[in-house]
């Protein structure tokens, strides 16, 4: 279901980073807010990304259809071929067996997390669905009249070899799935705000579902009077709403859910305006609320109906795509521009003493701090790597070779280094900005309301905002703000196409519109 727009609602975002706004950044000291001692207990525990349900039950589905098609295919070229010789009707019933059979599964509702951890159950049911499948193929032959020209061996081997290899399949992935389970990567962990009654009433509600994927961290509540309680339900209060943007920073958090009531619309809009740029989920809970919308209204975790306020952008299946596109694109693009590199390479080293790489501290993926290779641009002894002085026209600090390289981008290549090797950017996404950015005095996040938001997704090396103009020296409001509004857009209407369009437009964009890089 789609989520509800209140985006319009939201006129400022909370902040939880502070710098040291002193000129030497060998001093740089960033504040970091102080979490309350359950809430360190829980955020440092080891976790591991999470894995989604989603693209393990997809990929269970392509492996049953590749498994049995190998299988069907393999024992026809083994028994039926050197007798009868090849036809591709063969083939083409191994096919369609094989799709029925991934779809017979899908109705049996083999295809969930559930089930997968359970023996007994998943193996009865792919049995007789495998056994309908075959009973359903020799059926269609009886009344095709071509059961005489089916091999009975090949059938019977067909199915016996088939079920094993399915059965083998399974307690294969019982085991990956228990294993994945211990360590965290299949739960979905969540916050709760509000801890009082409602809290309790929500957090026992979650408690009675049945293999719940939900892993319950702890609440967080803003009050201090006796309508807060310490514990909730059992879960200890592990602080106030702004401690869930640092919380969220130092573990992984998967799912925000308020228990508050929809009626407390002003309390629940002064709270989101502090958390949606959180790169999570976020939805009110609606199990104590007496306005019903209609079912379709409301997404739910197992019985407890809940609405939709922000989704996580780039998900399941579509990180998987932008995944594979940055390793992909970014190794080929790596290979074809590896020569103009090291002429870069060689001219920088000629021009000016120094080395030719250097690492500079920008915003990564929610909020992180990463170290973003460039090309250095700067002489070496006046090197910036937190960028706290701002590169202008004519900067005496640019050498000769890294104004050209400055003006024509060139000084971002070794970025593909990030997103091949290590994999903290993209190709396309929000340009991942210094961590002492500032317009004038002000740090850039102090500037723009829901600066943060940028950070939902991975920084890449070029994007939407750099297209259009908007990229190199910021020295007014209208720069950072417009930057901020296209990479929002381009966060909310992400798709790979929309990613190809903006990577084939970059060369064009670097050649027409870059007035503002020095």
């Amino acid at each position: 279901m789609e989520p509800i727009d209140v985006r319009s609602m939201l006129n400022s975002a909370a902040t939880d980073v502070a710098v040291d706004n002193g000129a030497d950044h060998r001093y740089f000291i960033e504040r970091r807010r102080k979490l309350t001692p359950p809430a360190l207990a829980v955020a440092n525990q080891k976790v591991g990304p999470a894995y989604s349900g989603v693209v393990i039950n997809g990929a269970v589905r392509a492996a049953d259809f590749v498994c049995l098609s190998l299988v069907g295919i393999i024992s026809y070229i083994g028994y039926v071929v050197p007798i009868d010789g090849f036809s591709w009707s063969y083939i083409a019933a191994v096919l369609a067996v094989a799709l029925f059979g991934v779809i017979s599964f899908q109705a049996a509702e083999i295809y969930d997390l559930a089930i997968y951890r359970g023996q007994l159950r998943q193996l009865s049911r792919l049995t007789s669905s495998w056994l309908f499948v075959f009973l359903v193929f020799i059926g269609a032959s009886f009344f095709l009249k071509v059961g005489d020209t089916v091999s009975r061996f090949w059938l019977c081997t067909f199915f016996s070899v088939g079920l094993l290899v399915l059965a083998t399949g399974r307690l294969t992935l019982r085991s990956l799935i228990r294993r994945w389970a211990r360590q965290g990567r299949l739960d979905r962990r969540t916050v709760v705000v509000g801890s009082d009654e409602n809290g309790e009433q929500l957090i026992r509600a979650l408690r009675r579902q049945d293999d719940s994927d939900i892993k319950l961290l702890g609440v967080f509540d803003d009050r201090n009077d006796d309508r807060a309680q310490e514990t909730c339900a059992g879960i200890p209060k592990l602080g106030k709403i702004e401690d869930i943007l640092e919380f969220a920073r130092r573990t992984r958090v998967d799912l925000v859910l308020f228990a508050l009531p929809i009626s407390a619309e002003n309390r629940i809009l002064a709270m989101l305006k502090k958390l949606w740029v959180l790169p999570v989920d976020i939805r009110l809970s609606a199990h104590n609320n007496k306005l019903r919308f209609r079912p379709r209204s409301y997404s739910y975790i197992g019985s407890v109906p809940t609405l939709d306020v922000f989704e996580q952008p780039i998900t399941d299946w579509d990180m998987v795509l932008k995944w594979m596109f940055d390793r992909i694109v970014g190794a080929v693009l790596l290979l074809i521009l590896s020569p103009v590199m090291a002429l870069v390479a060689l001219a920088i080293k000629l021009d000016s003493a120094g080395p030719v790489l250097f690492r500079q501290k920008r915003f990564g993926f929610n909020n992180e701090r990463i170290d973003v290779f460039k090309f250095r641009s700067l002489y070496h002894h006046q090197a910036d790597p937190l960028a706290a002085k701002v590169v202008t026209k004519n900067d005496p600090r640019v050498t000769r070779v890294g104004r050209f390289i400055r003006k024509t981008s060139l000084d971002e290549l070794p970025q593909l280094f990030n997103v091949v090797l290590k994999g903290n950017l993209s190709i396309v996404g929000p340009r991942p900005h210094a961590v002492q950015g500032k317009l004038q005095s002000r740090l850039f996040d102090e500037t723009v309301d829901s600066y943060f938001a940028r950070h939902r997704v991975k920084p890449g090396i070029t994007g939407w905002a750099q297209i259009n103009g908007w990229r190199g020296e910021i020295d007014n409001e209208e720069k950072i703000q417009k930057r901020v509004e296209f990479d929002l857009y381009y966060i909310e209407n992400w798709s790979l196409l929309f990613d190809l369009y903006i990577l084939l437009m970059t060369p064009v964009a670097l050649m027409t519109k870059n007035d503002n890089a020095y």
